[in-house]
């Protein structure tokens, strides 16, 4: 299986394994879809320390890896928001055009 899909949500890990590209995505959206309806952070920190507000916290993370040092994937963020992003060690956030979203950055940038 050269696609290993993992999901990080707090503490909790899970990993899938998919023969296909389109799979793999497929789950990484039906995945981060169900983790974006779920989020419900709250603002941390504030007299003492700095103030870090849900869009600044990361609640959930899905990584893909596969053939041809393939690193990317999705943060799901605690206002239920999400960026897609390439690599793993030096991470590029992947920009997204006008009328999409997460999912379909990522797919264009895997595609290209």
């Amino acid at each position: 299986m050269p696609y290993t899909l993992t999901i990080r949500q707090g503490p909790k890990v899970t990993r899938e394994r998919y023969t296909e590209l389109e799979e793999a995505m497929g789950a990484v959206e039906e995945h981060g879809r169900e983790l974006e309806r779920g989020a419900d952070a709250r603002p941390v920190g504030g007299s003492l320390i700095r103030r870090i507000e849900p869009v600044q916290q990361v609640v959930a993370r899905l990584e893909l890896r596969g053939p041809g040092r393939l690193r990317a994937g999705v943060d799901v963020r605690g206002d239920g928001s999400s960026e897609a992003y390439t690599g793993r060690l030096r991470r590029r956030l992947v920009e997204q055009r006008p009328g999409e979203d997460a999912y379909g950055a990522l797919r264009r940038e895997l595609r290209s």
